[in-house]
């Protein structure tokens, strides 16, 4: 393939890098239509898959995995994470332009692998 040099495919790695990652795309569509709290964001993501295995046996995401997919999407400047004053205070998470950006950038992929059929392996 023509111009598909060694600065491109990098670049496109370290895109695939952060997509590779399990729960990372589950925890932007939940921050894309509005911030939630983490107990929310678990909750929402949770019952989602559930909902897309329609068999009850989909795969949980735990409170270890979702802070660390929170923390990575953090430092990938995907998400920020927004903590109200005081010793309880609430703390939020919502979508950068960023992580807006990508869901946006990710329906192209979507409709092709809709169009081509694709299935989980």
């Amino acid at each position: 393939m023509e111009g598909w040099d060694v600065p491109y495919q990098r670049e496109l790695n370290d895109a695939l890098d952060v997509l590779r990652r399990r729960w990372t795309v589950a925890v932007l569509a939940a921050l894309a239509g509005r911030k939630r709290q983490y107990t929310d964001l678990l909750t929402a993501i949770n019952e989602i898959e559930q909902r897309a295995s329609g068999k009850g046996t989909s795969a949980r995401l735990s409170d270890r995995v979702l802070t660390d997919t929170l923390r990575r999407a953090r430092e990938d400047g995907l998400i920020n994470r927004e903590a109200e004053p005081g010793n309880f205070g609430a703390v939020w998470y919502r979508l950068t332009p960023a992580g807006r950006e990508l869901l946006r950038a990710l329906r192209p992929l979507l409709a092709w692998s809709r169009e081509h059929r694709l299935r989980p392996r």
